[in-house]
């Protein structure tokens, strides 16, 4: 093979619009949402994975339209509002919050679970540089 030919074989197995410098390299955010995985993007591998990942959401509109059909709409709408007030109530975002108010409001306060055993902060392997962290909820960054 000549010269020619090799740079004909290269030059149509390499698109350049992969490599440009705005579409490769900026495109995906490293520290901030960590590596690409095909496997994120994928539909869920099981069926009942998606019912458990939005257990809590069906648990808590059941709750609330049981309650409404006993008490009445203010009763929901009260224990809404607690939610919102307990969520927004937070410690700095590199420090563990057990959310405490948030167990009391929905009842597991009571209940161990796999969380209360394998949840231990001292061995939490998630713990970033503070002023980072501060930088990015702050908007900052």
């Amino acid at each position: 093979m000549n010269s020619r030919g090799t740079t004909s074989l290269l030059k149509d197995s390499i698109s350049f619009t992969e490599v440009s410098a705005s579409g490769l390299f900026e495109g995906h955010d490293l520290l901030r949402r960590g590596f690409t995985s095909v496997k994120n993007e994928l539909l869920p591998s099981h069926p009942l994975e998606l019912t458990e990942k939005n257990f809590q959401l069906n648990q808590d509109k059941t709750n609330f339209a049981t309650l409404r059909n006993i008490q009445g709409i203010h009763a929901p709408l009260k224990l809404q509002m607690e939610f919102r007030a307990v969520k927004q109530v937070q410690r700095l975002p590199f420090l563990h919050s057990s959310n405490m108010a948030m167990d009391i409001l929905r009842g597991n306060d009571e209940c161990i679970g796999f969380e209360d055993i394998l949840n231990d902060p001292s061995q939490s392997e998630v713990m970033g540089e503070p002023h980072m962290m501060m930088e990015h909820k702050l908007g900052l960054l």
